[in-house]
């Protein structure tokens, strides 16, 4: 939530040279920042309780944010993640709370398999399906695929209070087809990431107008400008 002073300078000046899109709150709501800076979402508490039910797409190897909305809503977590690093960290945890539960499945508009880019940097560990700068394109894997429809059906969920979404520029690609679903959702959270397309600027405005139509509205917006935090507004 919290990048350098430099950082933030930098990301202003981007902004005001028209090379990254700019967010405004439309929505004036209690915002609290859950998880570490690298990680994490504003959320908006209020609309929390024990018995709601939290989605989290993209876990990596941090899961701050899910933890803290265990910690302090007691509810269910439902992490997803079909990185190799990532489902071999998970595997690894042994301090995770039981109200989490982990699937080695990525979100999609359909279920099936898919080849899921590796990261160009051995270093890092999210991929994607969607090809862009930051992955290799001949460095792939098949991964299990499930549309947001299908995987609250198996779970039996006619709802979601949270859906949080950090799929490495997937979000593109599924939000039309998770808003045109018959999925109540209360809040979406999503890390932006049109830093890896050359009209990212182009698909972030076309992912805003979607979301909008749908009567979503800006509560929280990170100071990386890239974690923005959306509330069903009726």
């Amino acid at each position: 939530m919290g990048p350098s002073l430099i950082s933030k300078l930098k990301n202003q000046y981007k902004v005001l040279s028209g090379k990254i899109s700019s967010f405004k709150i439309e929505h004036k709501c209690t915002h609290i920042w859950y998880g570490n800076s690298y990680g994490g979402f504003y959320v908006n508490p209020e609309l929390l309780a024990a018995e709601s039910i939290v989605y989290s797409f993209g876990i990596g190897q941090d899961t701050s944010f899910d933890e803290a909305i265990i910690e302090k809503h007691n509810c269910h977590v439902f992490g997803y993640d079909p990185t190799p690093k990532s489902i071999d960290w998970i595997s690894k945890r042994t301090d995770l709370s039981p109200k989490f539960h982990f699937q080695p499945i990525g979100l999609d508009n359909e279920t099936g398999l898919a080849h899921f880019n590796l990261p160009k940097n051995k270093e890092h560990v999210s991929g994607s399906i969607i090809n862009h700068q930051n992955v290799d394109e001949n460095n792939i894997v098949e991964v299990q695929m499930k549309s947001l429809k299908d995987i609250l059906k198996e779970n039996n969920h006619q709802h979601i209070d949270i859906l949080k979404m950090d799929i490495e520029g997937s979000e593109y690609k599924v939000i039309d087809s998770i808003l045109n679903s018959s999925i109540e959702i209360k809040q979406i959270l999503l890390e932006i990431h049109e830093r890896f397309f050359d009209n990212g600027k182009e698909k972030t405005k076309s992912l805003l107008n979607s979301l909008h139509q749908h009567g979503y509205q800006v509560f929280g917006v990170s100071d990386s400008l890239e974690e923005i935090s959306f509330i069903k507004v009726n």
